[in-house]
């Protein structure tokens, strides 16, 4: 790396330009005492942009980091700015799937593109005669495996990005077109010609929420869906447990320590805020990286559950440790559940957990500032919060608070923290 990248950070806050004025666009509560907390609205001096991620500033005579990502400029036209900004950010996100690199993650991840054909072998006979929707179709595969396995009456197979030009193609070259109509747009404007018997839509993000198609696929139900219609998948869990992260907190933090038999230990704290205030998406967790048995912290019915209840989600934990070790943080996973067209029928379950055959998702990593040794009998207990960004609709923030106590009179000690992780905004 160059060595003006190494510029130290003081001399760094006095070469900057003239500091900045910017707006809060949501909550953010700190994390130690480099960063700074605030409330919507407050406006900030950013002093340094110091990396792309988080920037020096100061709120009412106190310095610290601030998420870059919280922050808009401060502007003479406000309102022609939010005018601007798309909440849906539908362009960069339709765009995304418009494209074959997510469909062809998607269409490799065996466990879960078998679960969605095992649900429509299992289901073959009742869904016989049967509308179906297929809500974010994709390359229409569901759709298909419906056309294919279970001769359903009619499939609308939904999506809103621009390889539903495809997926009609794909749908004429293997013979389904007399059962599967492809539709182009958003459940929120789609006009379908009748009411459909089952929904299905392969809707899951990251940490089971993220991008909230799920949004979409609530206002389909609602419009579209007949009483009595089967959701698939029908219900969701979240899943969560404390663990180690060793190879990761050396590769990111202890990496510093001597490189080279230099010290560069100053870079740590930036480090921290670089790679620990964020999620480690595609994370895999090893089981003996588990200092517990997980639990299951946020419960999902997909039939009871409202568009408003997705502003924020939470849920509690009460950990026994089981193994003793460095507490790194929490990893996280998810489950769903599709239930049987047929009496007494078998429920089968996609599961994204270490467990389970790997899948695209992996698992989401959320690292603690520190590690805390932890031994076998501690309890650590607390909530966990999903809160969907107020201003760009597809992410959240995702705040987890812990305390830990100890069982043995070595340890008969608590300790605790709150941390929140964006993602992204």
């Amino acid at each position: 790396m160059d060595r003006k990248n190494f510029v130290d950070m003081d001399t760094k806050k006095e070469e900057d330009a003239s500091p900045e004025e910017w707006v809060a666009l949501c909550d953010f509560t700190g994390s130690g005492s480099e960063q700074l907390s605030f409330y919507t609205g407050d406006r900030l001096l950013v002093l340094s942009k110091s990396s792309a991620d988080w920037w020096w500033a100061e709120l009412q005579g106190v310095t610290g980091y601030a998420p870059a990502r919280y922050l808009r400029e401060d502007t003479a036209d406000e309102e022609e700015d939010a005018s601007i900004e798309d909440p849906w950010q539908d362009e960069e996100y339709y765009g995304s799937y418009g494209t074959l690199k997510l469909h062809l993650e998607m269409l490799s991840d065996r466990s879960r593109t078998e679960t969605y054909r095992q649900v429509i072998v299992s289901n073959s006979a009742s869904l016989r005669n049967k509308v179906v929707m297929d809500l974010g179709c994709g390359t229409g595969i569901i759709s298909m495996f419906c056309a294919q396995l279970a001769k359903p009456s009619a499939v609308y197979a939904v999506e809103a990005s621009s390889m539903a030009d495809y997926t009609g193609q794909l749908v004429k070259h293997n013979g389904c077109e007399d059962v599967v109509t492809v539709m182009k747009g958003r459940a929120e404007e789609l006009e379908l010609p009748e009411q459909v018997d089952v929904l299905v839509s392969e809707w899951m993000g990251n940490c089971l929420l993220f991008e909230f198609m799920v949004e979409s696929v609530l206002v389909a139900r609602d419009r579209w869906l007949k009483d009595g219609g089967v959701m698939w998948p029908s219900s969701a869990a979240l899943t969560l447990v404390p663990c180690q992260a060793r190879s990761y907190y050396a590769e990111k933090m202890s990496f510093w320590e001597r490189p080279y038999g230099l010290d560069f230990t100053p870079l740590q704290s930036l480090a921290q805020q670089e790679f620990f205030n964020k999620p480690k998406f595609s994370h895999v967790i090893e089981l003996n990286d588990c200092l517990a048995a997980p639990c299951d912290v946020i419960s999902m019915d997909m039939y009871a559950l409202q568009v408003r209840d997705l502003e924020e989600m939470r849920g509690e934990f009460q950990f026994s440790v089981e193994t003793s070790g460095l507490f790194h943080g929490f990893t996280a996973w998810f489950s769903v559940h599709f239930e049987s067209l047929e009496t007494g029928g078998t429920t089968i379950e996609l599961n994204t957990g270490p467990n389970s055959e790997p899948t695209h998702w992996k698992q989401t990593l959320f690292m603690l500032d520190e590690p805390v040794s932890v031994f076998s009998g501690d309890s650590i207990t607390g909530t966990i919060g999903l809160h969907r960004n107020p201003i760009w609709r597809r992410h959240m923030t995702v705040t987890l608070q812990w305390n830990i106590r100890g069982q043995t009179e070595e340890a008969d000690s608590f300790q605790g923290g709150k941390k929140s992780f964006p993602m992204w905004r």
